[in-house]
């Protein structure tokens, strides 16, 4: 398809607990980002009940996609497609938000997108600077822990993944050991910043040559130590397990993306996904990448979470490639990450 001179998307994201919508030109340059988010309703549970969230969803797409269209100032004569997460994620979330997606692209005849969830996390970098390809992406989420090449726009090649636990689930999964509220993650990382590494926790398959991570070890392991001081009436130090656990997360993180960054010529890394937000994650980076000619591009805190913008970012590949979609659409919660 010939590029239009401005391309506008309304970007709809019901993957999980948040119900997001978006209006973005050209893949980069925001009118509105709108989200709605329902961790209230889930911390009491320690985690996200499917059913509550697409309730949640339900109750709250209309009025986010409305609050959505007045931001950006916008008619529907100037929206040139509709674009929503298509999958991977919650079936039930996922369908709120197609259904949604496909009742207005029915009623105002605009093109339809689907949009892989991953997708959206590595354009999320886009709405800050412009992506400079070939390039190398570390997704680090709860659901998801890949390194993933891109040669060109909309191009995905993915070297790694995790073999069981992702990042973003070890750390969920390690708070709630220590009884800290859900969302973990960000609870060990603020625990870690005054810790220090006094345990020796194993960093899986650093022995391979292999681009895959696994965190179910780790996770075992801080298990067993905590477990093991219980029995014994022995006090830990949580600043200390959530210090030396998240630091063997990040190193495995680091020596894979290093690997990866010697491996292939690239002229950007990116990090995406809710793990992105890690402090310690993104000083680790920072760090790691000082001396390097490649430049480093982490996404700021408001773009590293589920949101609709990261959707419509990544739409304008779809769009410009002219891949869109029947209104027969389904959500798909294994979808695969294929090139546009």
């Amino acid at each position: 398809m010939t590029k239009q001179a401005t391309v506008t998307i309304l970007a709809i994201e019901t993957s999980c607990d948040e119900t997001a919508a978006a209006v973005i030109q050209n893949g980069s340059t925001i009118l509105s980002n709108v989200v709605y988010s329902q961790m209230k309703s889930h911390q009491r549970f320690g985690g996200v009940v499917p059913e509550i969230a697409s309730r949640h969803h339900v109750e709250n797409v209309t009025l986010v996609l409305e609050a959505a269209l007045d931001e950006s100032g916008c008619s529907w004569d100037q929206i040139d497609a509709i674009a929503v997460t298509e999958g991977p994620g919650l079936v039930g979330a996922l369908l709120i938000g197609i259904q949604a997606a496909k009742a207005l692209a029915f009623i105002h005849k605009k093109p339809l997108i689907g949009v892989h969830h991953i997708a959206g996390h590595i354009y999320a970098n886009r709405l800050e600077d412009e992506l400079e390809y070939p390039l190398l992406s570390l997704v680090v989420s709860g659901g998801h822990t890949e390194l993933i090449y891109m040669e060109g726009p909309g191009q995905f090649e993915k070297l790694g993944e995790t073999r069981d636990d992702a990042a973003g689930e070890a750390f969920d999964k390690v708070a709630r050991l220590l009884k800290l509220p859900y969302p973990g993650g960000p609870h060990i990382d603020r625990l870690a910043q005054k810790g220090k590494v006094t345990y020796k926790f194993p960093k899986a398959l650093a022995d391979e040559d292999t681009y895959d991570f696994s965190f179910s070890g780790v996770k075992s392991a801080v298990m067993n130590v905590v477990h093991n001081a219980q029995q014994r009436g022995e006090t830990i130090v949580p600043e200390d397990i959530a210090r030396s656990f998240q630091q063997s997360v990040v190193d495995v993180l680091i020596e894979r993306t290093m690997k990866a960054v010697k491996q292939y010529k690239v002229n950007q890394v990116v990090v995406a996904g809710g793990v992105a937000a890690n402090r310690g994650l993104r000083q680790a980076l920072e760090e790691a990448f000082r001396d390097l000619e490649t430049p480093l591009a982490i996404p700021p805190l408001k773009y590293c979470t589920d949101n609709a913008a990261m959707i419509g970012a990544a739409a304008y590949e779809y769009y410009v490639a002219g891949q869109f979609r029947s209104l027969d659409m389904n959500a798909q919660p294994g979808l695969r990450l294929v090139s546009v």
